[in-house]
């Protein structure tokens, strides 16, 4: 339903998921051991909001398809 990784996952294939898995995971994984730094709260709380976005959106899209 995603136009954004239906066409990430046409040019890429499978690859694509392994690839966005590692990259997200060791990015979430450093933040949380520096979670203690007042400003990684923010960054944290900001990609929270990024993935709600996300989350909307594709509800959105399921909705209405």
């Amino acid at each position: 339903m995603n136009p954004v990784a239906r066409s990430a996952i046409e040019v890429y294939g499978d690859h694509f998921w392994v690839w966005k898995f590692s990259l997200v995971s060791v990015n979430v994984i450093l933040l949380c051991l520096h979670s203690k730094f007042k400003y990684v709260k923010k960054i944290i709380l900001g990609i929270c909001l990024i993935y709600l976005a996300v989350v909307l959106y594709q509800i959105r899209l399921m909705a209405f398809h």
